[in-house]
């Protein structure tokens, strides 16, 4: 039990806070718990309403303790990626050991020194990431620990978005008795769980996050996160047209046009795939119908798609992904490649627990956290461990003797069964 590593990761979506609980043990990552609440506190570029979206988080939290046992005591915080932008920078230290090796204290102080860049009034720093590192002229991305030498370059990125949502957004966790261990930008979370970083080594990477009110497109280049921009358009805007025409609940015209309809086709099933009573009669709404009502809200948003990529797709070879709410829609992406003349693919999770696309920048944040643990030195876990280990073990043993009083009532039940 003392080797796991059992952190929570939180992200507030624009309708809904994401909370997922899981643990490193063995090099294996294990799901131990995803919460996911209704939140309409909170927009791509700010929050809207500040007591919605700490109550969905202590929610999230309080669920979570009953099935896991243990209080949640800090989380790894992921936020919109709203005015995001990346100051690129080398930072150069001397050594300080009297070796003359590279130690992880070289790495810290060449952060610290690009720290003290100004990022400007409206802009907050949240993560500084070291892209690769230089020692005699020879460049690795690895940290080049035990290296003999007298500088080390550092290559560092400065990841800064908007002050005021920064520090809104970690005022409400702190609201709900939370701390944040680290922050990371929704985009550059689900590279790291897709490992797109290493992907757009050769080639340029878009990452399309779609929610409910709007997209974000990410652009990730020669392994870094290149750039950022939100369009205040997504699932929820195509899903207005069948709200408006029949009448049915936002979030059940979302889920109908995430898993009963192929948007690739223009020819669907007559097949009912929805009913419900309205006003005492009772109405439906086949494929076909769904289809053909949000064919126009498609075409717009992939209007939007196209003329923001057009640019970025003349630069070299681009490979396109669709993940967040939207990524679970079947046909975007062979609409969108048609668009588009590249390849374009859906990005769901594999994580056992955790399958759905709507979780990729969640799951992101245990990796992003895990690769600056050799940096930061910091080790804390999420939960109250004690109290995680006590439930475990409990439910381990209760459901020990569960097994043998079974299995001894069926030993029992032969044996009676054979004497009459």
């Amino acid at each position: 039990m003392n080797d796991k590593q059992i952190y929570a990761a939180i992200e507030a979506a624009d309708h809904e806070v994401r909370l997922v609980i899981g643990e490193f043990y063995n090099t294996r990552f294990n799901i131990i718990k995803v919460e996911r609440v209704p939140c309409s506190g909170l927009s791509y570029n700010g929050i809207s309403d500040e007591q919605a979206l700490i109550q969905a988080i202590k929610q999230a939290t309080l669920s979570a303790k009953k099935m896991v046992g243990a209080s949640v005591k800090q989380v790894i915080l992921s936020i919109p990626s709203y005015k995001l932008k990346r100051i690129s920078l080398k930072s150069t230290v001397d050594i300080e050991g009297i070796d003359g090796t590279v130690t992880i204290q070289d790495v810290r102080n060449a952060i610290k020194k690009a720290e003290t860049v100004n990022v400007g009034n409206d802009s907050a720093l949240i993560q500084t990431v070291c892209v690769k590192y230089t020692v005699n002229g020879m460049t690795t991305r690895r940290i080049p620990l035990g290296e003999k030498c007298s500088q080390l370059i550092v290559d560092i990125d400065l990841i800064c978005t908007d002050r005021k949502f920064a520090y809104d957004m970690v005022t409400c966790i702190e609201k709900a008795d939370l701390k944040v261990m680290d922050i990371f930008a929704d985009v550059y979370a689900v590279g790291k769980e897709a490992a797109l970083f290493e992907q757009s080594v050769e080639r340029q990477v878009i990452i399309l996050k779609v929610e409910r009110e709007a997209t974000t497109l990410g652009l990730l280049y020669k392994g870094r996160l290149a750039a950022s921009t939100v369009l205040p358009m997504g699932l929820g805007n195509i899903a207005n047209a069948v709200v408006e025409k029949y009448g049915i609940s936002m979030k059940n015209a979302v889920e109908l046009i995430k898993y009963s309809a192929r948007l690739d086709q223009t020819v669907c099933s007559t097949n009912i795939i929805h009913i419900w009573n309205d006003n005492g009669e009772n109405r439906t709404i086949n494929e076909q119908e769904l289809v053909d009502c949000i064919r126009p809200n498609v075409e717009t948003w992939l209007n939007a798609i196209t003329e923001t990529c057009t640019g970025i797709l003349q630069a070299g070879e681009t490979t396109v992904i669709i993940t967040g709410e939207g990524g679970e829609t079947e046909g975007l992406d062979k609409l969108l490649s048609k668009r588009l003349n590249v390849e374009v693919r859906d990005y769901i999770p594999e994580t056992l627990g955790a399958r759905n696309a709507a979780l990729t920048a969640c799951l992101g944040l245990f990796y992003a956290y895990q690769d600056r643990l050799p940096i930061i030195g910091q080790t804390e876990n999420s939960l109250d461990l004690d109290a995680f280990i006590k439930n475990v073990s409990y439910r381990d043993k209760k459901a020990e003797n569960t097994k043998e009083d079974t299995l001894t009532n069926k030993l029992k039940g032969l044996f009676l069964d054979g004497k009459k």
